[in-house]
Formats: structure tokens, sequence, C-alpha cells
């Protein structure tokens, strides 16, 4: 991963420099590199969106920050999660269900970013339709059931006409 490559060369520069605070501060993401790099780089993902608690699971890897005001939105089987950073920086996850197949993903500083809550549930919604959609048809009716399909673009319909006409009132 290039954030592997960028971590790894400050590290050594600090090491040729002779920082030892430095040297301490990656020290204290992990007990080895391939841990050391993955925390760095969540910890300062967390940084973009204003989390700064730097803080570890009993397995040794960064704890994962609770994003604030953070909402969980039904559309049939599949569900749309929102919330934002303490900078007011704001994401989404999905959790998408076709029926027997699914996807879903959490709630995290890898998430895309958006500057409010409108901007990153009409992403969501766009995102979920475009999932939904790709399957309509699919001839494999088991994991991608067309009712399930038809309904949940129903409700994300829907959900944009109610949230169109609130902003027109």
């Amino acid at each position: 991963m290039p954030y592997e490559k960028a971590i790894l060369a400050e590290i050594s520069a600090a090491i040729a420099a002779g920082e030892l605070e430095k040297m301490n501060w990656f020290a204290g993401f992990g007990d080895g590199f391939r841990q050391i790099l993955m925390n760095v780089n969540e910890y300062r993902r967390a940084l973009e969106f204003g989390f700064s608690e730097i803080a570890f699971n009993q397995y040794g890897w960064f704890e994962s920050p609770k994003f604030l005001d953070r909402e969980a939105i039904k559309l049939e089987q599949s569900e749309v999660r929102i919330g934002r950073g303490p900078n007011g920086i704001w994401a989404y996850a999905l959790s998408c269900s076709y029926g027997t197949a699914g996807s879903s993903g959490p709630l995290c500083v890898f998430c895309k970013q958006f500057k409010c809550r409108d901007e990153a549930l009409s992403a969501a919604l766009a995102d979920m339709k475009a999932q939904m959609t790709k399957y309509l048809g699919n001839a494999d009716t088991m994991n991608y059931k067309q009712d399930v399909l038809q309904k949940t673009l129903k409700a994300i319909a829907a959900l944009e006409v109610s949230r169109l006409q609130f902003t027109l009132f």
C-alpha cells in the first residue's frame, strides 16, 4: 500500500536522524512493522474526521473511533448508516441485502468524507441505488431476489421524494 512506503520512510528518517522521541511515538503503535503501519495509518485517517484519541483494543490494534450523530436508515432489508466526526466531516456505510446475497461495511475512518449530512445521505442513497440496480434481471434469483431489489429501490425513491418535499417547505 502507498501509505506503508511513506510511513516506513518516516520511520527510517527518524532512525537515521536519531530522533528518539519520534521513534518512540511510532513504537507506541505496535510490536511489529505491520501493526505499526496499519495503526498509524488508521490514526491519521481518524485525525481527518477530528478524532484525536490514541487507544488500542486488547489485541493491540487501533480502537476505531465512534462517530457522532449516528443514524441507521432502514430501506427494507438494507440499511444506510451515517455519522460525523468531531470536526463535522460526515461519512456513510451501507449494508445491502439482495435477498440471500449481500454486502456490508462498517462506518469508519476509511469511508468517503462529506461536508454535511445531506451530502453523505445523498451519496449513500445513490450508491445503494446503484448496488440494487446492477442486480435487476440477474438470472441468479436465489441470491438476487428481484422482489427484494424492487422493494429496496422503491424505499430509496420514497425517501428521496420525502427529502425533496422537506426541503421545499
